[in-house]
């Protein structure tokens, strides 16, 4: 299944995988979002259990936000991508299955915070690093990106060194602290394919996703906070006017 021409979603045995195509750096404007955001819900909306796995093509997992798009835009555009965004984390966090990233390549600011909302990460050994880059780029980190990395970054001082220092972090330094949950060796299908087995493992748990979508809420009560208003979950439950 296409989403656009900027995702795709399959499905290999129990999981459900989403890539995001191209070469390019896959940067998380609001077309791409709107890509993802459908995968998630299409995801969502399949019968069954499983589990996702969100991956991309290329060098890139996600070099962040299009901040060359929200240059050219007014600012309420540009809140309009956070928000868009802010939506993104919640539905994986809402999501009734667990989730796995496959960070194949570079996952800078947004996309550090994008492969931090999933329950597990694998990250390729050989090429890409983990990089908060809002001190060197001069911009303010938003307050779930803070809560996501104080909930999801296990060490003080490794939270530190990503958000006040913008140290490039690489799979086996993250690995080592607590950041990510394992290195894969090889290319980028190797990386896909080592998270696709993490997330067959899980799958396999036969758990009841409304329950384990409950207990992440739980467990990460302050992310969930600021970003549930934004979620499809929130949208469907609306009054329509």
């Amino acid at each position: 299944m296409a989403t656009g021409n900027l995702c795709t979603v399959e499905k290999r045995g129990r999981v459900h995988l989403i890539t995001i195509t191209g070469a390019g750096d896959h940067r998380l404007g609001p077309p791409l979002l709107s890509a993802l955001r459908s995968a998630v819900a299409a995801v969502r909306a399949s019968s069954g259990a499983g589990a996702l796995v969100i991956a991309a093509e290329g060098k890139y997992f996600s070099n962040g936000f299009d901040q060359a798009w929200a240059r050219t835009v007014p600012r309420r555009l540009q809140t309009s991508m956070s928000e868009a965004f802010r939506g993104l984390v919640a539905d994986l966090l809402a999501l009734p299955m667990p989730t796995v990233a496959a960070v194949t390549g570079h996952a800078a600011a947004a996309g550090c915070a994008l492969a931090l909302a999933h329950d597990a990460a694998v990250m390729r050994a050989s090429r890409g690093f983990l990089y908060m880059s809002e001190v060197d780029a001069g911009i303010k980190i938003v307050d779930y990106f803070a809560e996501l990395l104080r909930q999801k970054v296990p060490d003080a001082a490794t939270r530190r060194d990503m958000v006040l220092r913008g140290d490039k972090m690489t799979a086996a330094e993250a690995v080592r602290r607590g950041v990510v949950d394992a290195a894969a060796d090889g290319g980028v299908e190797d990386v896909v394919d080592a998270a696709v087995a993490a997330a067959e493992a899980l799958a396999a748990r036969g758990w009841d996703g409304e329950v384990v979508a409950e207990i992440r809420k739980a467990m990460w009560p302050a992310v969930w906070d600021k970003v549930k208003d934004y979620g499809a979950e929130a949208a469907a439950a609306r009054p329509r006017l």
